[in-house]
């Protein structure tokens, strides 16, 4: 295992932050990347991160692993460093206001207008082609602020990557993920690994998340130049919403780390006797199909329906209580779908957004992530 560091820009005198990135297995195979609270406020795929940690040094020292794997279990020190009051602040950076997992380089953009001289008919030649104008891009780019050096470093760190898994979690959820539809076969394996309840496909959900720029950048090269050249999916990369923000657990961990390292047994980055792939509980839809749930009124909020539930249309999702008109509004759902996600809160202000139903018919336009 090898440790590497990443020197950010200091914010302001006296201050210097690091991520630090941890490198298990020889570089000659796959490559696979992850890393474990991006919006630092969300805690459970740290815990997985140092359970991993602990599997590869295991599968290391075995001599089973049979590509690298990276694990950058911090990605976030600077929201890490965002306490108010006691209170973690860790999905928007304090002084921008910006979103950490938004606005990383669009690797798309930077690679498409020099690659094309570089393609042939060799499909695995025009993958070491679009890494070495990945990197080449990447080195020509100059951060201006610490927010900015820490979203280069990590994608210098991850462009090249096989497989990118972005491990969050949310306020209150079952476990779902987020991919690129062109990739979902590959990716359908980790789903049935981790049981995830809801896999939701988007090319372009609009932001350039992290996952996001990995796998959308080969789609669209595939779709400006796949008619004349071979164009592979260079990159499986994959959000994965571990449950809750609560959902911080030894016992949760090792499942999750678990499933995981059958993952990478399935793709062959470890020696070791693959798991029967469980059943998937649910079906992939559209991210486009998600249908918001937003509460009207202000209020109580009292769910009537637990995350991971299938729901049909027309079923009840929760009510908001009036205390003071004795009025009680009840919220449903137009679409049948599972209820992958829903607010931590328990007091509606008109217009919160309070839960998510995983509808199988795409309806959405425009950015489909939330803030």
């Amino acid at each position: 295992m090898q440790t590497k560091s990443q020197n950010l820009i200091s914010p302001t005198l006296g201050t210097a932050r690091t991520i630090t990135s941890f490198h298990y297995g020889p570089g000659d195979g796959q490559k696979i990347y992850i890393q474990s609270s991006l919006h630092a406020d969300e805690l459970p795929g740290m815990l997985v991160a140092w359970r991993l940690r602990r599997h590869l040094a295991e599968f290391e020292a075995a001599g089973k692993l049979r590509g690298e794997v990276v694990i950058v279990p911090v990605p976030n020190p600077i929201g890490l460093n965002q306490l108010l009051h006691g209170q973690l602040l860790g999905r928007f950076e304090a002084n921008s206001g910006h979103n950490f997992n938004r606005n990383f380089h669009d690797l798309a953009a930077l690679v498409a207008p020099r690659i094309e001289a570089h393609l042939t008919g060799d499909v695995d030649a025009n993958k070491r082609a679009v890494r070495t104008a990945m990197r080449e891009a990447l080195d020509e780019q100059t951060p201006h602020t610490e927010l900015e050096s820490q979203r280069l470093a990590l994608q210098k760190l991850s462009y090249d990557a096989d497989v990118v898994l972005d491990l969050h979690c949310d306020l209150d959820a079952a476990l779902h993920l987020y991919t690129n539809p062109d990739i979902w076969e590959e990716v359908e394996p980790l789903a049935r690994y981790l049981d995830s309840k809801a896999s939701l496909l988007a090319l372009n959900s609009v932001g350039n998340p992290f996952d996001e720029i990995h796998s959308f950048c080969w789609s669209d090269l595939r779709s400006r130049f796949g008619e004349r050249f071979p164009i592979p999916n260079g990159g499986i990369s994959v959000t994965v919403e571990l449950r809750s923000q609560h959902d911080v657990s030894y016992e949760f961990a090792e499942a999750d780390a678990q499933g995981i390292v059958n993952f990478l047994i399935h793709r062959g980055v470890i020696d070791a006797p693959a798991a029967p792939l469980p059943a998937l509980p649910f079906p992939a839809t559209p991210l486009a199909g998600a249908e918001p749930i937003v509460a009207p009124v202000s209020g109580v909020l009292v769910f009537r329906a637990k995350v991971g539930a299938f729901i049909e249309a027309g079923e009840a999702i929760a009510d908001v209580v009036d205390p003071l008109t004795d009025t009680v509004t009840t919220l449903k759902c137009t679409t049948s779908g599972v209820m992958y996600a829903r607010h931590i809160t328990r007091f509606a202000t008109a217009g919160l957004e309070v839960a998510r139903i995983a509808g199988a018919k795409a309806f959405r336009t425009g950015s489909l992530l939330s803030a």
